[in-house]
């Protein structure tokens, strides 16, 4: 089989290319953070006196339909960069649904936001870069699982391998190791504790089936192996991003 055309993650675009999606990805997530800032900004300046007490105090609201507006893009964005198991998810949510259109309720719903957007912009919950690279990674694994189960098990291993080396180079930028061959980085990895000598052993294994695929050798290694990689790469990733 001819594997030249084969791409690395991300489907249809090699690594740099993908690269370069990822950072537009994470451009327009802080450029959607700004335009709802924006528009929550909006929101709080259309304020309106809904009744006046006895001490003469005015009591405000907001329009209900510029606040419902806002929150869903706030949910949808939230949902994107953090998740729905994230804790700045789980409280605005909360807030949405306990919203009564006064100022009060508006500016708990604008706090959570700021906060998110605070700590998505200074990447102080997670790594802007890994994260994106994740979901690049499962698609390609995705890919290679479909390419396993058609019969073609060496792109598989090819995708595979190129998932692993991406893996672990992400992996040395947070502990400081730097990137270079996978065998090099590997170990480096192991002797600062990232992993133990088992894992670097597997990880040896599956990268040597992977340049196998690459280089044509596709006797010298079964469906079984291949599917065993495929496994285990898909296992380690989801452990290690």
């Amino acid at each position: 089989m001819n594997t030249a055309s084969v791409v690395e993650p991300g489907g249809d675009c090699p690594r740099r290319s993908c690269d370069r999606e990822q950072r537009r990805a994470v451009t327009a997530y802080i450029r959607r953070f700004k335009e709802l800032q924006t528009k929550a900004e909006a929101v709080l300046n259309a304020k309106f006196v809904d009744f006046t007490d006895d001490e003469d105090i005015p009591h405000y609201k907001v329009p209900s339909d510029a606040y419902k507006e806002w929150a869903t893009g706030v949910l949808n964005l939230l949902h994107r960069t953090f998740g729905e198991s994230s804790i700045h998810y789980k409280n605005f949510f909360d807030h949405y649904q306990g919203f009564k259109g006064w100022v009060s309720n508006f500016q708990d719903s604008y706090g959570i936001f700021r906060a998110a957007r605070e700590d998505y912009e200074g990447g102080y919950l997670f790594n802007i870069r890994t994260l994106a690279k994740a979901e690049v990674l499962s698609d390609a694994l995705i890919q290679a699982k479909a390419l396993l189960a058609s019969g073609y098990k060496d792109p598989a291993c090819i995708l595979a391998r190129v998932s692993l080396e991406s893996t672990l180079k992400d992996l040395a930028g947070r502990y400081g190791v730097a990137e270079g061959k996978l065998d090099r980085m590997n170990a480096d990895l192991t002797k600062l504790g990232a992993y133990n000598m088992a894992k670097q052993k597997q990880i040896t294994a599956w990268a040597e089936i992977g340049n196998k695929a690459a280089h044509g050798d596709w006797s010298q290694y079964t469906t079984q192996d291949a599917e065993a990689m495929v496994n285990g790469v898909e296992a380690l990733v989801a452990d290690l991003t």
